[in-house]
C-alpha cells in the first residue's frame, strides 16, 4: 500500500463527489425523473408485493454508502443489478458497487466490477470514471521502492491509458499528477538497485540502471542523481569521456545541485573538466527528449 503520508496520498474524493452531481450515477431524488430501460426491448421489470422496486433498491444502497457502510453497499448495489439486470438503475448499480468495493480497499474487486461495466458499456458518458477506478485502484497498490513494483507499472499503464482515452475529463489532471509520481516512483526504484550495484562495484550493473533513469524516466526528480551517478561509475571504469559527458549535461540542466557539486569535484579530483561528447549515447538520449 502507498504511505498516506507520503507523495502518494488519496486524494481523489472529490472526483467520486463530481461523478455523483453530473453523471448517471445521480442521487435518489434527481431518479424521480427517470425511467428503467431494458435495451432489449421488454417492458419494465414490476417487483413482486413486499419486494422493493429497483429505485428503492438503489435509493437503499446508496443511503447505506453514504453512512460509511461500503461493504454492505456494495452488496446492496449488486443487488439492484441481479434483481433488474436490464435496468437503468442496474447500469448505475454497476459503477457504484465499484466504487464502494474501492472505498472499502478491495481493489480487484473494483478493478473487476469497472472493467465489466466497460465490457458492456463502452461508450457510456461514465466510461472515463471506470477507468479512473481501474487506475486509482491499481495506484493505491504501490508499494515502496524496496519491493516490486508491478502494480506501479500496472498503476501507470492505467493512467496513461485514461489521459489518452479522455484528455479533457474530470480526472484527466489527476491521473496526470498521479503518472508523473507513478513514474518517480520506477524511477526511484531504479535508482536503488543502482546504488546498490554501484557500492558493490558491479559498475557495468550500475550503469544499465542510472542508464534507464535517463532513459525512460529523464524528467522525475531522480534524473540529476542518475546523471552524477553515470559520472562515478564511468571514472571508476576510467570511461573519462563519458563521466564528463554526464557532468556536464548535468551542470547544463542543474547546475545548482548537490549532484554538480559532487560531480565537478570528482572529475577534478581526476584532473578533468565537465565536456559533452556529442556522439556519446547520453548526449543523443538527453537531446531526444525536450523539456
Amino acid at each position: 500500500m502507498i504511505d498516506r503520508h507520503s507523495n502518494f496520498s488519496r486524494n481523489s474524493t472529490k472526483f467520486f463527489k463530481i461523478l455523483l452531481l453530473v453523471s448517471g450515477v445521480i442521487t435518489l431524488g434527481a431518479c424521480s425523473t427517470l425511467s428503467d430501460v431494458n435495451p432489449f426491448g421488454a417492458s419494465k421489470p414490476t417487483p413482486k408485493p413486499g419486494e422493493l422496486s429497483a429505485e428503492q433498491l438503489y435509493g437503499k444502497a446508496l443511503a447505506t454508502i453514504n453512512t460509511g457502510s461500503s461493504k454492505v453497499a456494495a452488496g446492496e448495489f449488486e443487488e439492484v443489478e441481479r434483481q433488474y439486470p436490464y435496468s437503468t438503475w442496474a447500469r448505475r448499480s454497476m459503477l457504484m458497487s465499484a466504487y464502494a468495493h474501492y472505498e472499502r480497499n478491495s481493489f480487484d474487486d473494483a478493478v473487476n466490477a469497472s472493467k465489466r461495466f466497460l465490457a458492456l458499456y463502452p461508450g457510456h458518458d461514465d466510461a472515463a470514471y471506470a477507468y479512473y477506478l481501474i487506475a486509482i485502484s491499481y495506484y493505491e497498490q504501490i508499494s515502496d521502492v524496496g519491493r516490486d513494483q508491478g502494480m506501479t507499472k500496472k498503476a501507470l499503464a492505467a493512467l496513461e491509458d485514461l489521459i489518452r482515452r479522455y484528455p479533457y475529463s474530470d480526472y484527466s489532471k489527476d491521473a496526470e499528477q498521479k503518472a508523473i509520481l507513478a513514474r518517480d516512483h520506477l524511477a526511484g526504484k531504479e535508482m536503488k538497485i543502482g546504488r546498490y550495484y554501484l557500492d558493490k562495484k558491479a559498475y557495468v550493473a550500475a550503469i544499465n540502471r542510472f542508464k534507464s533513469v535517463i532513459t525512460n524516466y529523464q524528467r522525475t526528480s531522480h534524473a540529476p542523481e542518475a546523471l552524477m551517478r553515470l559520472s562515478e561509475a564511468y571514472m571508476a571504469l576510467g570511461v573519462k569521456s563519458e563521466a564528463q559527458t554526464a557532468a556536464a549535461i548535468l551542470g547544463h540542466n542543474f547546475p545548482d545541485t548537490k549532484w554538480y557539486d559532487d560531480a565537478y569535484v570528482l572529475l577534478k579530483s581526476g584532473g578533468l573538466e565537465p565536456r559533452e561528447n556529442k556522439g556519446s549515447w547520453l548526449s543523443r538520449t538527453w537531446k531526444s527528449i525536450t523539456f
